[in-house]
Order: structure tokens, then sequence, then C-alpha cells
């Protein structure tokens, strides 16, 4: 059996200086405190672009296009330390949304300028790839996590450096 299927949307707006992605603080749960993409996980018998829609709504109020996502990454996340938090992940980005951002129980979403997000208060793997994902690009690495559940040890990412 593979690793349990995850999703995450980055969100993309005109601002008033230059794009903007929206994030959120995660409320609970696995990555608690850090700043997310809308997401979670797949639901069997869906598709990944079925739960990502659904979970967006579910984590923001706001309704997703499926003709306008992009698939910008497919990430592999081994934690050899807390095996059951390993996950594979399909990340999305798009600018084809409608409704208004609103906090829910698990997220309280915020937009950022796309050059200058705060990677520091993200999971340690997006400084790596997640500028190239919302840039247009489309990113496979496997980023595996170290004892502490928060550093990458491991990454056959090509900006990874041990």
């Amino acid at each position: 059996m593979g690793l349990p299927e995850v999703c995450v949307c980055y969100l993309i707006r005109s601002g008033p200086s230059g794009d903007e992605v929206l994030l959120g603080a995660k409320k609970f749960g696995l990555g608690e405190g850090n700043l997310v993409g809308p997401g979670g996980k797949i639901e069997p018998g869906e598709t990944p672009v079925q739960a990502i829609i659904r979970e967006v709504a579910e984590e923001t109020g706001v309704v997703v296009a499926a003709e306008g996502l992009r698939l910008a990454g497919e990430l592999t996340y081994p934690f050899p330390h807390r095996p059951a938090w390993s996950q594979k992940s399909w990340v999305f980005v798009t600018r084809d949304w409608s409704g208004l951002p609103r906090e829910s129980d698990e997220l309280a979403p915020e937009w950022f300028p796309i050059g200058a997000i705060p990677v520091h208060r993200m999971w340690d793997d997006a400084k790596y790839w997640l500028d190239d994902a919302l840039g247009g690009g489309f990113v496979t690495a496997t980023f595996e996590f170290g004892e502490d559940l928060r550093t990458v040890a491991a990454s056959d990412h090509r900006r990874f450096v041990a």
C-alpha cells in the first residue's frame, strides 16, 4: 500500500504591490502553528482535484474552479522517526476562485506578497520548492524529515545541500 495522499492549493491574486498568495496559520494537528496553503487528506474515492476543491471550501470558504487548477507539484514526505506522518502531497496553484477567504476551525487565512513569503514560518521544505511552483514550474521531490520532525534531513531536490 502506498503512502496516505494529501493535497494543498496556493490561491494567487493580484494585490496592490503585485501578486499575493493565500496562506493560513494551522490551528491544530500536524503542522500546528505553521503557515500552510489550504488542503488536507484525499478521501477514499476522491481524485486530488475533487479533494482540493472540497478542502479549500472547508478551510477558507472559497470556491475553486476545477478547470483553473494547475498541478504544480508531486511531493513525497518520509518521516522515518514518525512513520504515521509520512505522506504524498499533490500541489495545486490557481487564480480561478470566488468568494472571500474567512477563518475556519483549521486555518486563519492571510495574504502575503509572493516576493516576501515568510517561509521560515512554513514547513522547512517550502524554502526549497515553493517559489518554483508559484512561478509556473512543476516540482517533483522527496523531503525526508529528521529526528526533530521539523527540519529536512535529506532530499533529492536540486537546492538541498546536506
